[in-house]
């Protein structure tokens, strides 16, 4: 299912069931996944690997050159895992010599119109950008989060699993799981308890969230005399376990 304006590159592979409509462009060296579609004016670059089931809107356009001046036209890739919504205008980069030289999605992630995922950033699954949010180079990016509207993120930081990044957000240091982190600059404003509700977490799950947010940034206690209490009194719990670690490896520090 190829449209007759459409450019394929000879050296692009092409799986069963995929469908390239009018007017875009597939370079040399990209692999599309079976049942992926191109709907209208999609450019995919070269060097790009995308898995099954994928669905990009017009004017998208991914595996770009990275916008990194130390760029000199490496060999770098992008790789996308298996049904991801791109929407209208979204571009992604592929990665640099100096960041790996891979930037990666996985799967059932949403990408509103004009998202930005700049070069060796890791994005994970099931994750929202809404429209025009940006992620600057190196970023890491948690499953299950969400990115709001015209938000950006900082080269280097990471956004943790399940976190909830408010609309307008300028975020320059680790957004916290389950924490939503909103503003310019940002900071956090508590756990975002309705999302752990819908996610199905336990009451007491949440509760023992909450208590770790509470006592690490809170209470008056030093930061790692507080992580020591919650690791004694929680560190059983895997959420909590999981937000002690998030902490203690930040290099960037985390949004407070």
């Amino acid at each position: 299912m190829i449209h007759a304006t459409a450019v394929i590159d000879g050296r692009a592979r092409l799986h069963d069931g995929v469908e390239v409509g009018p007017f875009c462009v597939v370079g040399p060296d990209v692999e599309i996944g079976e049942g992926t579609r191109l709907l209208s004016h999609v450019v995919v670059h070269a060097h790009t690997a995308l898995g099954p089931g994928n669905v990009l809107f017009p004017g998208a356009s991914i595996g770009g050159d990275p916008q990194d001046l130390k760029y000199k036209g490496e060999p770098t890739r992008l790789t996308v895992g298996a049904r991801n919504v791109i929407r209208e205008g979204v571009t992604i980069s592929r990665g640099t010599p100096g960041g790996g030289g891979i930037t990666t999605l996985g799967d059932d992630n949403l990408f509103m119109a004009q998202t930005h995922v700049g070069h060796d950033c890791h994005v994970g699954s099931r994750i929202i950008f809404a429209n025009a949010a940006t992620l600057a180079g190196h970023v890491e990016v948690g499953d299950r989060a969400n990115v709001g509207a015209y938000s950006g993120v900082h080269q280097f930081c990471r956004v943790a699993r399940e976190a909830f990044i408010g609309g307008y957000s300028v975020v320059v240091q680790d957004a916290l799981p389950w924490v939503t982190t909103v503003g310019n600059r940002a900071t956090s404003h508590g756990i975002n308890l309705i999302g752990m509700k819908r996610a199905g977490y336990p009451k007491e799950t949440i509760e023992a969230v909450k208590r770790c947010y509470m006592t690490l940034f809170r209470s008056k206690l030093l930061l790692e005399e507080a992580m020591a209490r919650v690791e004694r009194e929680q560190g059983e719990v895997p959420e909590v376990a999981y937000f002690l670690q998030f902490v203690r490896t930040s290099k960037r520090g985390v949004t407070r």
